[in-house]
């Protein structure tokens, strides 16, 4: 988890808007929508996102992203 930390600061904004919408627990068509961009698009960045932020699982992403106030607990 502190792995990911660094990686934060190195993402897009548009890396980072997925990011925080992940957390809030939405799927890839939802993403899209909100973000108005493919469902391709979003599934293209989730993997790379998850690698650079070391591979956390969804528990811990949700941590990350309160810890950071992206989401309400």
């Amino acid at each position: 988890m502190n792995a990911a930390i660094p990686a934060l600061a190195q993402l897009t904004e548009r890396q980072m808007q997925i990011v925080k919408l992940v957390a809030e627990d939405l799927t890839s068509k939802e993403i899209a929508r909100r973000l108005g961009i493919s469902s391709k698009t979003v599934e293209f960045h989730k993997p790379r996102l998850k690698v650079r932020l070391g591979n956390p699982g969804t528990a811990k992403l949700v941590r990350l992203a309160i810890r950071f106030g992206w989401i309400e607990p």
